[in-house]
């Protein structure tokens, strides 16, 4: 037994070794079928000696059992963002603070990774856990997903406790991989490398996470034991040499001159490299000089971030296509000749509207100068009028729907075209996807494939014919075995309980987002009462606006949504607000919170649940009709608001003592 577990103990130091030269150095020394080998060779052992179990063994790290939620963990040290600095000049005035203090001051320059922040610590050289960022103060734990994470090392070569932060990146390479993967299964498509990293991080399931390649590079040593170093450059040194990937291109410069200079020379680079950057960290280097410079409650005064403009892109546009979305809205869209823009390959740019594309005078064969600014689809932002040679063609708007031929209508005071057949195909398509979405009625595993496999063979019209599908009906269509076909059922099935918030948000109607729904349902307490409901009684709901309040009354007015609504409800769906009888726990009902500043207790999305949950509402703005405004660490003009309009402001522990019904 104690020659298996040498054994298992010999894999298992080899494979994190051959990990350490593959993700850190970029210096294999043996093939992916030996390494694949050795790792089956682990598995197996493991298999046999489950009494050897170790979470930190590279077979560990293909994922888990999915979580319900993230524990939330305090930082030791809290996690600080960087000043941001867009031009020189404003560089230059940072220098000049920091040469206030120290005259002879020495800069580290680095790539700043487009990705998400993460805190990892380790103890007796293994992983202990590992933090997002979150308000700098309180983090979340995604130990189990940062597991999955190849280039993390789950053991190095130093025993005493110490903490490092990195940024979790997606390579450019993977994003678009994922991408495509995600456009062939008509899922929405990430935005960016850094959204698709902060997406798959925060995964419930780390066995998603697993399959994402997701890659990481350690940025700061936050603390350490056992060791004194003197610089921000030997701690990456040092942090290298004991199995961490650092920092890449990092530069030491002597004054700000030179600073410039190799900005200049980085972002030269940019586009070649395999990831994203947004921009360059300058650093002092001495950690002594940073105790020195201290910090703010917000930023560092050592550092600062100098982030690069929006990029843009010259290209050519090849046509203009148009799209029907749920509502009907026709949007026009550019095709363009590919090109590489802000970490992805593009070949479309959205026009928004008619008025968009006169304004512009944008033409087929037009060279158009692209920008983009964290948006899945860029937009055109300029016409190269000097490129034209006569051959471009003017576009004009359709006259009717390019998906089922009916008339088109621009309203007053709206600049979109809309389709008006409410059996346009399109139409029905996108407002059975929202309905099934996760913020809607979340029906699990009905995606777009299987909502147009169902619209192709006749089986739903609408949203609420999938409440009267049936197993047969199927289990025998293409990619649908019997426990796929059960499984869907049972999701269909599972959604009729759902509360009504969740019914009003997927019904698509215009202008009514989710927050929208929830004050609704809370305001009416069932569908027949918000159908009934007044344009008076309509508008006197927290956050519900004339247009709302019209639009509202107009879908319940159309012939086609009281049939469909009757369907809805003769299937079984739940029309009434779960507890809208019970008043038990309810003690904010009828009171309205504003949340202002850094909570430390609680991420806002948590304070929130726990106010409506109790029967409170929120809202994102200060008014006479604000019954409290809860403030957290660097509360900024709402609270201002809230003092000038005497609403009384609560701390953390007042909220607390509020829900324990001190009060």
């Amino acid at each position: 037994m104690e020659d298996v577990k040498k054994q298992i103990e010999r894999l298992r130091e080899e494979l994190e070794y051959h990990n350490y030269r593959y993700y850190v150095l970029d210096d294999p020394e043996i093939s992916d079928a030996d390494y694949d080998k050795m790792l089956k060779e682990l598995e197996k052992l493991e298999k046999q000696h489950p009494e050897f179990y170790d979470e930190n063994s590279p077979t560990q790290r293909v994922g888990g059992v999915p979580l319900k939620e993230f524990n939330q963990v305090r930082h030791n040290v809290p996690m600080l963002s960087l000043q941001d600095v867009f031009s020189y000049e404003e560089l230059r005035d940072f220098d000049r603070r920091v040469k206030s203090e120290l005259p002879d001051v020495e800069y580290i320059v680095e790539l700043k990774i487009d990705g998400l922040s993460v805190c990892l610590s380790y103890d007796e050289g293994r992983l202990k856990r590992a933090a997002t960022r979150g308000d700098g103060l309180i983090g979340e734990d995604v130990t189990l997903n940062v597991r999955t994470i190849k280039s993390v090392p789950l053991k190095i070569n130093y025993n005493y406790p110490l903490e490092v932060r990195g940024e979790v990146y997606m390579p450019r390479d993977a994003f678009e991989k994922l991408n495509i993967e995600r456009e062939e299964l008509e899922q929405p498509l990430f935005a960016n490398p850094r959204n698709a990293a902060a997406g798959s991080l925060r995964q419930l399931d780390s066995n998603i996470t697993a399959k994402r390649k997701l890659d990481i590079f350690i940025f700061n040593l936050q603390s350490i034991e056992g060791k004194e170093l003197k610089t921000h450059y030997d701690a990456l040194e040092f942090l290298n040499s004991i199995g961490f990937k650092v920092s890449p291109k990092r530069i030491l410069c002597k004054d700000i001159d030179e600073v410039i200079e190799k900005i200049e020379e980085l972002s030269q680079i940019r586009g070649e490299l395999p990831f994203d950057i947004d921009g360059i960290v300058i650093k002092v280097n001495d950690l002594k000089d940073r105790e020195k410079l201290g910090q703010t409650s917000k930023t560092p005064r050592w550092a600062v971030a100098y982030k690069f403009p929006a990029e843009k892109k010259k290209t050519k546009v090849k046509d203009i296509i148009v799209q029907v979305g749920r509502t009907g809205a026709i949007t026009p869209t550019a095709i363009l000749e590919p090109v590489r823009i802000a970490g992805s390959t593009v070949s479309r740019a959205t026009l928004h509207n008619e008025d968009y594309i006169k304004q512009k005078d944008i033409r087929i064969g037009d060279s158009v100068i692209i920008q983009k600014a964290g948006e899945i689809i860029p937009e055109v932002v300029e016409v190269v009028i000097e490129d034209r040679n006569g051959d471009e063609k003017v576009f004009n708007m359709p006259e009717k729907c390019p998906e089922c031929g009916g008339d088109v209508v621009r309203e007053e005071g709206e600049a979109a075209l809309r389709c008006t057949n409410i059996s346009c195909p399109a139409q029905l398509k996108r407002s059975i996807i929202h309905f099934a979405s996760r913020d809607a009625m979340n029906i699990e595993g009905l995606g777009p494939q299987i909502i147009s496999l169902l619209m192709d063979n006749n089986l739903i019209h609408d949203a609420a014919d999938l409440y009267y599908l049936k197993f047969d009906d199927l289990v025998n269509l293409e990619r649908m075995g019997k426990k796929s076909a059960q499984n869907l059922i049972n999701s269909i099935e599972k959604s009729k309980d759902n509360d009504i918030d969740k019914f009003i948000f997927g019904l698509g109607i215009r202008y009514i987002g989710n927050k929208g729904a929830k004050n609704l349902a809370r305001a009416f307490k069932s569908i027949d009462n918000l159908i009934n409901a007044s344009y008076e009684e309509l508008i006197e709901v927290e956050e519900i606006g004339d247009k709302m309040a019209e639009s509202i009354i107009a879908f319940f007015q159309e012939e086609h949504n009281k049939k469909l609504i009757e369907k809805f409800r003769q299937s079984g769906i739940n029309f009434i607000l779960k507890d809208a009888n019970n008043n038990e726990n309810k003690i904010f009902e009828n009171l309205t919170f504003v949340l202002t500043g850094s909570l430390s207790k609680y991420s806002r999305k948590d304070a929130e649940s726990i106010i409506e949950s109790l029967g409170g509402k929120v809202s994102s703005s200060v008014s006479k009709k604000t019954s409290y405004v809860l403030a957290g660490e660097d509360a900024g003009s709402k609270l201002k608001k809230a003092q000038e309009l005497n609403i009384k402001i609560i701390s953390e522990d007042d909220f607390e003592d509020m829900i324990k019904g001190v009060n």
